[in-house]
């Protein structure tokens, strides 16, 4: 969450074990041009997710029920997520448990409602949440501690948007390589900060020429910076 918009990123690589994996995408949009543009990023439990997602767009479409579309604020949706998460979970929840699987879904929900600012939440699998802010501008989900350094040393409020979004990249380029469980496709969407609009989206597949130059390039600088690194005196205490 930066002061001129948010950054969106997913991966789409799924598994039941090491010989079963899949590709889904775990990015959803709902918008409105010119009142609202909210992304709902998904990790854990597929079918779980899935359902929460499923809920949310069923509500989305009857008129007499609240939803993404009726919301007045980013907070009233984190909660319209929550209700749905609860919902699924009271529903499977029981037979997950009997067979030692555990409602995991989690959510990462940001975005814009016209008369507020940009909001960024991060919902947990109970259904609690908690919102970024100045100090703490960013929030993962999923796989985090292997491009969390970058994140960390590169991003904050006042992060150029063409800035954040390489920062983004390469964290999952570093994470890609360090884990099998993230994987390409990946996912990305900026939103420019009061324009109620999703322009600017992107999928980059395997092979991408750009995601693959940069990972490159970042590798090969890194390596140069390694390399001026001053030398351990050992002679000296």
């Amino acid at each position: 969450m930066l002061d001129s918009g948010l950054i969106f990123a997913s991966d789409s690589r799924t598994h039941a074990g090491v010989d079963n994996f899949a590709s889904f995408c775990k990015m959803t949009l709902f918008e409105r041009a010119g009142d609202r543009v909210i992304v709902l990023l998904s990790s854990g439990n597929l079918a779980g997710t899935q359902a929460v997602i499923s809920l949310l767009r069923q509500r989305g479409a009857r008129e007499d029920s609240p939803s993404m579309w009726t919301a007045e604020s980013m907070f009233d949706a984190a909660i319209q997520v929550s209700d749905a998460m609860r919902d699924v979970d009271r529903r499977d929840g029981q037979h997950l448990a009997d067979s030692d699987i555990g409602f995991n879904a989690s959510f990462i929900l940001g975005g814009q409602i016209a008369g507020e600012p940009p909001r960024l939440f991060r919902i947990y699998a109970e259904g609690n949440f908690i919102e970024a802010s100045a100090e703490t501008p960013y929030l993962q989900t999923g796989e985090t501690k292997y491009g969390k350094p970058i994140i960390d040393r590169v991003i904050t409020r006042s992060t150029k948007l063409n800035d954040a979004t390489k920062c983004v990249l390469v964290s999952f380029d570093s994470t890609m390589r360090s884990n099998l469980s993230v994987g390409m496709p990946i996912d990305l969407l900026c939103y420019k900060r009061d324009s109620f609009e999703a322009g600017m989206r992107r999928r980059f597949g395997v092979g991408d020429v750009y995601f693959a130059e940069l990972g490159a390039q970042w590798s090969e600088g890194t390596r140069d910076v390694f390399r001026q690194l001053p030398d351990l005196d050992w002679a000296s205490p």
